[in-house]
């Protein structure tokens, strides 16, 4: 067996108190799901979380703020979690918002070394206060800085042993993405096969990106 592939309890032990994550899935859809259930009952908080949206109070990792885990979201929107509206009215989590195009490339940034990414988005708005500018051909941009994680937790369909990643579907979305933007990667997925039954045209994470895999 690969030593990549481990147990659930080893791959949550990796998350400790004040750890930046990256959470894959959109909501609580292609989201690793089984992994934050168990993160729940882990003795952890203060953590930093980057994902397209804070899902719900009682799905995906939106439960981990309802649990008070979390001291900050880098996300898209929060209007379907409820509890993330009453901390953040509350002043008990922050919440940096960046539009779902800009999350992504901020995270590709991070990915390749760029530093940074020029948007008009937030242009005029409160988005734009304590960002640099740039004027580009007579054009004014935000200056958008590149994220990373310490962990990124993605949901794949099929792994090999290897941790070349498939993802169908509703996982395709970014948990592509965020493999390239952190320190260690935890892939979760529901069916491993072995290296070479995989067709290569069709792998979307690449094995050297993955750092461990957890049966789920």
């Amino acid at each position: 067996m690969s030593d990549k592939i481990i147990s659930i309890e080893d791959a949550t032990k990796m998350i400790t108190t004040g750890m930046t994550l990256m959470i894959g899935g959109f909501l609580a859809v292609g989201a690793p799901n089984t992994i934050v259930d168990v993160l729940l009952d882990c003795d952890i908080q203060d953590l930093t979380v980057i994902a397209t949206t804070s899902t719900f109070a009682d799905k995906g990792w939106g439960k981990l703020i309802a649990q008070r885990k979390v001291k900050k979201a880098i996300v898209s929107h929060i209007g379907t979690n409820t509890e993330t509206i009453k901390q953040f009215n509350a002043g008990e989590i922050e919440v940096e918002f960046s539009s779902l195009g800009s999350l992504s490339d901020r995270i590709r940034a991070g990915g390749t070394g760029l530093g940074g990414i020029l948007t008009r988005v937030g242009i005029g708005t409160l988005l734009e206060k304590d960002k640099q500018k740039v004027i580009v051909d007579g054009v004014e941009y935000l200056i958008e800085t590149p994220l990373r994680a310490d962990i990124s937790i993605v949901r794949a369909s099929t792994s090999d042993e290897n941790g070349n990643l498939i993802c169908r579907r509703s996982t395709r979305n970014f948990n592509t993405l965020m493999p390239y933007a952190s320190d260690i990667c935890i892939a979760e997925v529901p069916e491993i096969v072995k290296l070479g039954e995989m067709d290569t045209d069709f792998i979307h994470v690449q094995h050297t990106l993955v750092d461990y895999i957890v049966k789920v």
